[in-house]
């Protein structure tokens, strides 16, 4: 299902979220194709410090935390130009999803600091008018992180990977600042099943306002 551009007038930026590896960019590519959006993808990999950062936590955690704000911050910026929502514009990330690994990872001094920049940062930041959260279990993700293979990954723990999850469906838990539609995303295969693709799309172009949980056409049987 092929939509054309301005199908959706009240819907023109969406954002893909969810933890570490549950396919927020996949995702957010295939709907970019579906609603001849256009793309704007985080590459977590530029982050010179994140490698480290799995390794040695407490050593590297403030410098990869301050990359991602700045770099996350940069992009921001682009997504802000007028002329950008003459599409629909798709992103893999929802700025302040920064918060949730910053006060996981850092210590009280350096999240105070953190907090500066942020809050300096954060009102120049254009609200998404949709934000569609991917969840997933634990197992499942670190199968996925592992079936891609990304090298920078290799030292990623489970208990690091549990935390995460967890701080990932209470921030979403408590959400309210935009439409927000939840999909369980353990038994649904965007990828090779066409029909899942499709039906999500259908519900995006519906979706009204608050929480909506999607109900893939599978279960509806």
């Amino acid at each position: 299902m092929r939509i054309k551009p301005g199908t959706s007038r009240d819907t023109r930026y969406i954002v893909v979220e969810g933890p570490i590896g549950v396919g927020k960019t996949s995702l957010t590519t295939f709907l970019a194709e579906e609603l001849d959006a256009r793309a704007i993808l985080e590459r977590a990999e530029d982050n010179p410090f994140l490698a480290d950062f799995y390794r040695d936590p407490a050593r590297y955690r403030f410098q990869t935390q301050t990359f991602f704000l700045l770099n996350r911050f940069s992009q921001q910026e682009a997504i802000a130009q007028p002329d950008l929502f003459k599409r629909i514009t798709m992103s893999d990330y929802l700025f302040a999803k920064d918060r949730i690994f910053a006060y996981l990872n850092l210590n009280e001094h350096e999240l105070a600091l953190y907090e500066q920049i942020y809050q300096l940062l954060n009102p120049k930041i254009v609200k998404p008018d949709l934000v569609i959260f991917l969840q997933a279990n634990t197992d499942t993700l670190l199968q996925r992180i592992k079936k891609r293979g990304r090298p920078f990954e290799r030292e990623l723990s489970n208990e690091y990977l549990t935390a995460v999850n967890e701080a990932y469906n209470q921030f979403f838990f408590r959400y309210a600042e935009t439409p927000l539609l939840v999909i369980n995303t353990s038994d649904i295969d965007f990828v090779h099943k066409k029909e899942d693709l499709d039906d999500l799309v259908r519900q995006i172009l519906n979706m009204k306002q608050g929480t909506q949980y999607y109900v893939p056409l599978s279960r509806e049987k």
